[in-house]
């Protein structure tokens, strides 16, 4: 038997339960891997709470898209794996566990130079950063606003578009500014004045902007500043983007991701795990919980935490 965290009600952390689950074996095309960190993730406390909706409750419901671990078993045709294989999870349903079972199309390689920690913290975070970017066309001509840039979403967004060549400037709260300098920004406080103090950093323009914040000021600040409306995007405000004219890669979009932007999603994984091996693209860990203490994990998330929050089973 595996154990799991899982819910039965929507409310606070406290609802949040150690559960005992069957392990069953690998159907064709998937592996069983033993999870060795787990990442925590905003939707995760956001769903779980009923601060974002999703289907009602009929049982059990399990919790976590993100992890890394080592693979125990591997069903027919799961190509490309075998037992004892370091691995990256992504995109599956109750990694908040011990052990699970995945299609293979869930999991990429681990190499030695990524711990389990830093491979559970790429996951949602890299995948939406990579595809926004991507969805933008930024290049090396550009010069990127990034609302929230200490966030994991938002040092990802900062690495891509400097790795790709863009001029980079992320608001953050000035406790964080020599992260987001590491990274490959600059940093500009939030607060009023903003669009006059990244005008003053960035005096050639703003050609695109990613707003990881959902204030209205990143939404205000993003209009003033960016000429092409098509280039602004907001990750967070999927309900009232088209009100401003604006695309939104959120829950609540009108406009679902294309086939494109799916694949940039999953694309996202192998391309930052050979940056990370290189040592090209950082992740910034923050604690470690138990599995049995999931709920302290949501809080820790819920009122802020400086870096990647895991859980380690």
């Amino acid at each position: 038997m595996a154990t799991a965290i899982a819910y039965t009600e929507l409310g606070g952390p406290e609802v949040l339960t150690l559960i005992e689950v069957p392990t069953p074996p690998p159907g064709s095309g998937e592996i069983v891997v033993r999870i060795e960190a787990a990442g925590v993730n905003p939707i995760d406390w956001k769903i779980r709470s009923g601060a974002r909706a999703s289907d009602p409750l009929t049982g059990p419901r399990r919790i976590g898209a993100d992890a890394a671990g080592v693979v125990t078993a591997v069903g027919a045709e799961a190509d490309g794996f075998r037992t004892g294989d370091a691995v990256v999870v992504f995109g599956a349903t109750g990694a908040y566990a011990s052990e699970i079972v995945i299609p293979v199309e869930k999991a990429q390689p681990r190499p030695p130079q990524v711990s389990a920690e830093q491979g559970a913290a790429l996951g949602i975070p890299v995948g939406t950063a990579y595809q926004a970017l991507r969805s933008l066309a930024v290049d090396r001509r550009d010069t990127v606003l990034v609302h929230a840039g200490s966030g994991s979403v938002g040092q990802a967004a900062i690495q891509y578009a400097a790795l790709w060549g863009a001029t980079v400037v992320a608001t953050s709260s000035e406790r964080r500014f020599d992260r987001v300098r590491e990274l490959g920004a600059i940093p500009v406080a939030y607060g009023d004045g903003l669009a006059d103090r990244v005008r003053s950093v960035a005096p050639q323009g703003v050609t695109v902007a990613v707003d990881i914040a959902g204030t209205d000021e990143a939404i205000q600040t993003s209009l003033e500043l960016v000429a092409d409306r098509e280039r602004i995007v907001t990750l967070v405000r999927g309900k009232d983007a088209a009100a401003f004219g604006i695309r939104a890669f959120s829950a609540g979009s009108p406009i679902p991701l294309s086939p494109r932007e799916l694949a940039w999603r999953r694309e996202a994984i192998p391309v930052t795990i050979a940056l990370m091996a290189a040592g090209a693209f950082s992740v910034e860990l923050g604690p470690s919980y138990p599995l049995a203490d999931a709920a302290g994990a949501h809080q820790a998330v819920q009122d802020g935490v400086d870096g990647k929050v895991t859980l380690i089973p």
